[in-house]
């Protein structure tokens, strides 16, 4: 191989590398508003089954974003090292079992890249040359990295989503009980502890999905324990006890939880693509209808 395809393998191999780890830090462990390639296929895939007829596309939207994003740090990093190796495959590298035919040794380096990179080691194919010889457990120790993050990733996700789902299901039944065919009288205001229990939930809510993004894209098919579902009747509730000005301390709590709503509208709007010029009753509805399954 010339030079000049050297430097150009080597040089897109390391672009794929450093891509791959910056989305993934990027998901992992950042909370920064970048647009990233993950979210871009998570995006591509949240549409698609919005397109998709029937109903339950939308079910599947959460985990197959999770796989499509796993997917795709592994082959970025797969293809970014076989770039790497390929200018020096099969001449640098120990072959213990028959080399390939000619014209293979892309086909080595990207089965030498995956194998190193999944920590299999099975030592058929090992570099000769000394940088090689620590490039190799450079990628061993990313791969191991990526597997740690990943898992840590996804044990983390599942929690944010029972928080999630039991907040929604508090608020249905408070305004099940709220709009009580057989209560005959005026709705009363609830209890202060209430209110304070709902912002301080719908805080981390928020601050669940600033940091673990990837779960607005987890619909529910219950109704019941849809969060989008709920927040108008959310809203309902604060605006009520913010009315009650006889009541000095639920109308400051009800104050309170409007805050918090408007925080969580504004902090939807902004990372999710929703219309953020509107009122925070208009982005709650838009946010409702992202989700629409139901």
């Amino acid at each position: 191989m010339n030079p000049v395809a050297v430097v150009l393998s080597t040089a897109g191999g390391v672009g794929l590398i450093g891509l791959a780890l910056l989305d993934a830090f990027t998901a992992l462990f950042s909370h920064v508003k970048r647009r990233m390639l993950s979210h871009a296929l998570v995006r591509a895939a949240w549409s698609t089954c919005h397109r998709l007829p029937g109903t339950g596309a939308l079910g599947l939207a959460g985990p197959v974003s999770i796989l499509i994003v796993l997917a795709s740090w592994v082959v970025m990093l797969a293809i970014g090292w076989a770039l790497v190796y390929w200018p020096w495959m099969p001449g640098h590298f120990l072959h213990t079992a028959e080399p390939d035919a000619p014209g293979s040794s892309l086909r080595d380096s990207l089965y030498f890249s995956l194998v190193t990179l999944a920590t299999l080691g099975y030592g058929d194919i090992s570099p000769l040359s000394g940088w090689l010889r620590m490039v190799a457990p450079l990628e061993a120790l990313l791969g191991l990295g990526l597997l740690t993050g990943c898992v840590s990733w996804l044990l983390s996700i599942f929690p944010v989503l029972s928080r999630r789902r039991a907040l929604a299901y508090e608020i249905h039944l408070l305004e099940e009980v709220r709009i009580d065919p057989d209560d005959p009288g005026p709705p009363s205001p609830l209890p202060c502890s209430v209110y304070a229990d709902l912002t301080s939930r719908l805080v981390a809510s928020e601050r669940d999905l600033v940091t673990f993004p990837i779960t607005y894209y987890f619909h529910d098919d219950d109704i019941r324990f849809a969060l989008p579902a709920v927040m108008g009747h959310l809203l309902e509730l604060a605006e009520e006890a913010r009315r009650q000005v006889s009541v000095p301390e639920v109308h400051f709590h009800g104050g309170l939880l409007l805050r918090a709503i408007d925080d969580f509208a504004a902090s939807i709007a902004e990372r999710f693509r929703l219309p953020d010029r509107g009122s925070t009753r208009e982005v709650l509805e838009a946010y409702a209808r992202d989700h629409a399954d139901w």
